[in-house]
């Protein structure tokens, strides 16, 4: 079956905004998730210039406070988790480049398709509102924790815009469910004769779980974004306690539980980690097969580990809540599963490896950021089990050991996946290449201001140090020899974002002046790079990953069978 392309509707440019075409809805996705990527690192700088420079006064805010930086915490790690890390690789990418790797035409329901994007653009300028709004910004933390969430307005960043951020992210789960409908049913029903489910490309293998989880877990988000809308506005208690105290007043409620909402929001969340990686996997075993020439070790454990992966991500959610007072037994389960999760991330680790074992690696930029990708993910993972033991976590729960693990696995390795798939679709996407002496030095700066901004958050843990802390200057005396490594950080952070400059440099210079871009730049082997005719039957001969030694060292997936490679 291959889905018809649907035409739009509106005239002129409206048509081009408005547009039901995947390839233009990608690209929204792509420049939307850039602005709010913009907007976090900006107020990240924000973070770490306070910590170490409590006093220092910015332009048209003045001073940080204590409440505002909680604010900006909060608004800080909701643009990266929710408008970067789960909208690019998933709804950017995959949009634009799903479909043509398993020969279909378009997406199955393009208006559905069209319909998420413009909901999570909303979503966007609801919660970057959210920032300014009366009361201040939202100030529990990205997680909302009540009852510090649930209470009206009982403090400052507790108000309006609490409620904005609710709204928000309760379209975002409304858009992000939508918007998993098309990866599943395009994959399932729209491939081209001859792809078989064992012949698709390991990016779509990990857009496919991905949907799924995305479908599951948004929903469940979404449930629990409404009933903590209610109980701030509407009178009910499904998570604020029977007797609560709020400035100095005992309030009465029916009595919920608090802990409900870390279940809601942790058996989202901890998938929510898989949501950001899977499709950066799936990308560096793509690419690392690409650019060493050489087939794919273990296509079928690849597979395999990725559905794995997906499973196994809705059952260790209770490793967040270690320190909830949750029953030893229950804590042991989810300790047990937590370790067993690494065993498919094992596999694909190893596979990687060995995919390079031999291979004759070419070094571009792609493949340093996909190289990048297996370092930070190995770096971030191995501190993992650690945090998935019940007496470390005790310890390390609320520490920047914390900060710095989720950084380096979900922040750091997730965007070096953003970042490899920019460079190596780039040519797909805008028909031009990306400058590549700009794309290494972007990648340097990049991979040694992560490590050296991620690493040294371990020590912080390790002696102590809190997270969300605005300041540590005078309020805990036993912090104040950790001074000198968070001014380092500091410092390692701005180099770390003035590497991305370089990337916005590359970027739009490059779509506007770059070098045209031949056909297949980078003599890769599935669809995407092939151009068929509207009305050209596509037929799949092979896998996507036929590399050997020779003079043409690669078949396309479309080449018909009794080809060799090197001949």
């Amino acid at each position: 079956m291959t889905v018809a392309t649907e035409r739009s509707h509106f005239p002129g440019r409206l048509r081009r905004i408005f547009s039901t075409d995947h390839q233009v809805i990608g690209l929204q996705y792509f420049f939307l998730a850039l602005a709010a990527g913009l907007i976090g690192m900006l107020l990240s700088l924000l973070m770490r210039i306070h910590i170490v420079w409590p006093d220092a006064h910015f332009p048209l805010i003045g001073a940080l406070k204590p409440e505002s930086y909680l604010g900006v915490m909060t608004i800080h790690a909701t643009m990266m988790v929710f408008f970067v890390l789960s909208t690019v690789p998933q709804n950017g990418f995959g949009n634009i480049l799903l479909p043509a790797q398993i020969g279909a035409r378009a997406m199955a329901f393009p208006r559905i398709n069209a319909a998420g994007f413009w909901l999570t653009c909303l979503s966007f300028l609801i919660m970057t509102a959210s920032l300014f709004a009366t009361g201040g910004a939202p100030s529990a933390g990205w997680t909302q924790y009540p009852p510090l969430s649930a209470i009206k307005d009982p403090g400052a960043g507790q108000g309006v815009g609490v409620d904005l951020w609710l709204i928000s992210i309760g379209i975002f789960c409304l858009a992000s469910t939508m918007g998993a409908l098309n990866p599943i049913v395009t994959t399932l029903r729209a491939r081209a004769e001859g792809m078989h489910l064992m012949r698709m490309p390991l990016t779509v293998w990990s857009w496919l779980v991905t949907a799924f989880m995305s479908l599951l877990a948004f929903s469940v988000l979404l449930a629990a974004a409404v009933l903590l809308f209610c109980d701030r506005n509407y009178g009910s208690s499904f998570f604020v306690p029977g007797l609560v105290m709020v400035n100095g007043h005992l309030l009465q409620h029916s009595g919920g539980s608090p802990l409900l909402w870390q279940h809601l929001f942790w058996f989202f969340g901890h998938p929510e980690v898989y949501l950001a990686i899977l499709p950066g996997m799936g990308l560096t075993s793509h690419l690392l097969s690409t650019f060493s020439r050489r087939p794919v070790f273990g296509y079928a454990g690849m597979v395999y580990s990725t559905l794995a992966i997906g499973a196994l991500g809705f059952v260790v959610w209770g490793h967040h809540m270690f320190v909830s007072g949750m029953n030893p037994f229950a804590g042991l389960a989810f300790s047990a599963l937590t370790l067993v999760i690494a065993v498919p991330s094992s596999v694909k680790t190893f596979n990687w490896l060995a995919t390079l074992w031999r291979g004759r690696i070419l070094f571009t930029t792609p493949m340093l950021f996909s190289i990048g990708f297996v370092s930070l993910f190995i770096t971030g993972g191995l501190t993992g089990p650690m945090l998935a033991q019940p007496q470390l976590d005790v310890y390390l729960h609320d520490t920047y050991f914390v900060v710095a693990h989720f950084h380096m696995i979900m922040g750091m390795a997730a965007v070096f996946g953003i970042f490899a798939a920019t460079y190596f679709w780039f040519p797909k996407m805008f028909g031009k290449m990306m400058n590549e002496p700009l794309g290494k030095a972007h990648f340097w700066m990049s991979f040694l201001g992560a490590y050296a901004t991620f690493v040294p958050m371990h020590f912080l843990g390790l002696a102590g140090h809190p997270r969300r802390y605005s300041q540590i200057a005078g309020s805990a005396q036993y912090l104040q020899p950790l001074l000198p490594l968070q001014r380092f950080i500091t410092y390692a952070a701005i180099v770390l974002m003035a590497g991305q400059l370089l990337f916005l440099i590359n970027l739009f210079w490059s779509i506007f002046y770059g070098c045209r871009s031949p056909q297949n730049p980078w003599k890769a082997t599935t669809l995407e790079w092939e151009e068929f005719a509207d009305d050209e039957k596509i037929i799949v001969h092979r896998g996507p990953y036929e590399f050997s030694p020779g003079e043409k060292d690669f078949l396309t997936q479309s080449e018909p069978e009794g080809e060799r490679a090197g001949i």
